[in-house]
């Protein structure tokens, strides 16, 4: 891959698990920080423990030569009032902007057993009926309206257990929303784990893809939650997630997808995992080495 034109990062969720705090509890920003850095990253998204005051948090990352990518945003485009979703938005783009980001991660959480311990991810994800659509369409196009007004750009993150998971439901998303307020986040580890065709997702909308996820998976784990009717949270603690070259997924030919379409932007490693059996910065170093050796870069 053309190096001029990728960053490469990695998200703080192997250290410390903003979904259930007590994987990583032990682990200071600092410790992940430095890490990041020490694993060859320069870039990094938003954690639980990252110090809210822009200036203390641009500064320690200055110190380890990183930046801010990304920060997921939790919309509720389809059961709160716009008013209250919008000023939400505003202000994490401003504090984004404030630390040097010009992207934030939108997902729908309107509905979402993601981070429900009990609810089977594979049985009770909700599905959107006509209505549902048009609302959130033009909700996420009003979202992306005013990230361009702020000098920032929306890009939205498909996600298991939410509204939008599976292939078809991106294909819809797409159709209905504006490439000049909307793009999308391409994460090929969610797109796995629910049987999709991620490589196939990548191609048909690469030109709208702004952001990418480098998440892998543990098939034989994914079965698992499957059958046994686990939930998300319940498989993240399993391991049915890993880094790139230690899962099932051949990220050679996603990244030769990317490259061809003279993708421009950032690539962030995400995996969550326990710390406690998978060692943050071993997998980051693993998953930096199979990086390189597979893109290039």
């Amino acid at each position: 891959m053309n190096k001029e034109n990728v960053r490469l990062g990695i998200a703080p969720i192997a250290w410390t698990n903003d979904d259930m705090p007590d994987l990583g509890a032990e682990n200071t920003f600092e410790q992940c920080v430095s890490e990041m850095a020490l694993a060859g990253f320069t870039g990094c998204e938003v954690g639980n423990k990252y110090p809210k005051d822009p200036a203390a948090l641009k500064a320690a990352l200055d110190l380890r030569g990183m930046r801010i990518a990304n920060q997921w945003f939790s919309s509720f485009v389809l059961t709160r009032p716009m008013e209250e979703v919008e000023e939400q938005f505003v202000a994490q783009c401003n504090f984004l902007k404030a630390v040097g980001a010009d992207t934030i991660g939108a997902s729908e959480q309107s509905y979402s057993i993601q981070g429900q311990m009990n609810t089977p991810v594979f049985d009770c994800k909700y599905v959107m009926n006509d209505a549902e659509w048009d609302r959130f369409a033009k909700g996420m196009n009003r979202l992306g309206e005013i990230a361009n007004k702020l000098g920032m750009k929306l890009v939205f993150h498909h996600h298991m257990g939410t509204v939008v998971q599976t292939a078809e439901e991106v294909d819809r998303m797409m159709e209905m929303t504006d490439a000049d307020k909307f793009s999308l986040l391409f994460d090929s580890g969610h797109l796995a784990y629910c049987g999709q065709d991620y490589l196939a997702v990548l191609k048909k909308h690469v030109g709208r893809v702004k952001h990418v996820h480098l998440k892998d998976i543990r098939p034989d784990v994914v079965r698992k939650v499957k059958d046994e009717k686990l939930s998300f949270l319940q498989g993240v603690r399993l391991g049915a997630f890993t880094v790139p070259g230690d899962g099932c997924i051949d990220f050679a030919p996603i990244f030769e997808t990317l490259d061809e379409a003279g993708y421009k932007g950032w690539m962030i490693v995400e995996a969550e995992q326990d710390p406690a059996k998978a060692n943050p910065l071993e997998y980051a170093i693993k998953a930096r080495n199979y990086i390189r050796k597979t893109a290039n870069i």
